[in-house]
């Protein structure tokens, strides 16, 4: 069993940027691609970043365009997900997830973090 923790969200106006991270435990994410999801309110939870296991591949949604940088440091056994240039739509609970593929598909993710807030003001 992996845990998933995020952390890092928050308030924050219009243009500013954000870290997220999402600490694991349990067991190592090294062998674990991983990705982030972000879900706002009466919407579909969507694909946001993914990356893969040893972090030499990354994938992106288009919404993002070059906004938002996703990296991890195995030996720390975290996630990061840095959001710069953030928009009010950005705004949505932001999850971690763990598979074993780098994927924009969430249903092949087998863990899930709880998630954590960020708001965008305009």
């Amino acid at each position: 069993q992996v845990q998933l923790v995020e952390s890092g969200g928050g308030l924050v106006q219009a243009g500013g940027s954000l870290r997220l991270s999402c600490a694991a435990s349990g067991r190592t994410i090294s062998r674990y691609a991983m990705g982030w999801f972000r879900q706002a309110p009466g919407k579909e939870r969507e694909f946001v970043a993914a990356i893969s296991w040893s972090g030499g591949r990354t994938y992106n949604a288009d919404f993002v365009k070059g906004r938002f940088t996703i990296s991890r440091d195995n030996a720390k056994n975290t996630v990061y997900l840095q959001m710069n240039s953030l928009k009010p739509e950005d705004t949505a609970v932001y999850y971690c997830a763990a598979g074993m593929v780098s994927t924009e598909n969430k249903y092949a993710y087998d863990y899930w973090g709880q998630g954590t807030q960020v708001t965008v003001s305009s």
